[in-house]
């Protein structure tokens, strides 16, 4: 592989975590306008102008371009960002390899209908546990890392949301798109939405839906992702402050999903182990 190409199997390890480097989408721009969907996160960039948007991005991090095969628009606009001095890499293999491994993408245009520039914003009920945490963490993780949450009494979200244009979410309100829907829950909005097809993610909406609804028979899990968050809400008063510690929580949730669901821990060990 090339020096400066990142491998899939490298970048899908770090998605859903706090680890994923910022992605520019850098596919030509006619390419980009007839594509339905995006790599979670990503942002549209012209690639020949890789040095001009270069200050945009946050300084000191990775940062990971690609293009429809990983070819010469991608590698250029990483070689002209390496040159403005930000450490970039290229995705091998491009979106389509991304999109052949199953790895997960988004719907472009729920994208930019729920991503404004700088940062989105969303508001909800304050003291947020279960589908209140796990919805931050599908923003933060699928759409948009700058996602800022705003908690609030039960009554204002609705109102506050109309006053600061913040999307509001998990509330049974007419007009709310992000909230449940018969047996479904927020987190399974969010994830219809935005058009995630992801096997991974689908066994974490089950186990969220399951805690948060009383349904434990969903899955094995849903106990005990009830009884963390309920107990993380016990000892941290503050909701912004519970919501980073909740953080990991979900990473970890999704990554067993992805990675580690086939796995068992036996007892008492095999000699020798």
């Amino acid at each position: 592989m090339a020096k400066y190409a990142i491998a899939l199997e490298a970048l899908l390890r770090r998605f859903g975590t706090s680890a994923m480097p910022p992605l520019i989408d850098v596919r030509r721009r006619e390419t980009y306008d007839k594509a339905d969907t995006v790599i979670p996160t990503a942002q549209w960039r012209d690639h020949k102008r890789a040095v001009d948007w270069a200050a945009e991005l946050p300084r000191g991090r990775d940062v990971v371009v690609y293009c429809v095969h990983g070819h010469q628009v991608s590698e250029s606009a990483a070689a002209m960002l390496r040159s403005a001095g930000v450490p970039a890499h290229y995705l091998d293999g491009g979106i389509e390899g991304w999109r052949a491994a199953g790895a997960p993408l988004v719907a472009k245009a729920a994208l930019e209908r729920y991503r404004p520039e700088p940062a989105s914003q969303w508001v909800t009920r304050e003291s947020p546990r279960i589908d209140r945490l796990a919805c931050p963490w599908f923003v933060r993780r699928f759409v948009d890392p700058a996602a800022r949450f705003h908690y609030v009494s039960p009554k204002q979200v609705a109102a506050i949301a109309a006053e600061t244009g913040a999307i509001a979410y998990d509330i049974s309100e007419a007009g709310i798109e992000f909230t449940h829907d018969g047996p479904r829950c927020s987190f399974d909005a969010f994830v219809k939405i935005f058009g995630v097809v992801d096997p991974a993610l689908d066994r974490v909406a089950d186990i969220v839906r399951g805690a948060d609804t009383s349904r434990h028979d969903l899955a094995p899990q849903c106990a005990g992702l009830l009884a963390i968050t309920l107990g993380l809400g016990a000892i941290e008063g503050d909701d912004h402050a519970l919501l980073e510690r909740a953080m990991p929580l979900y990473d970890g949730l999704y990554g067993w999903a992805r990675f580690a669901a086939g796995e068992s821990h036996g007892w008492p060990p095999k000699p020798g182990a």
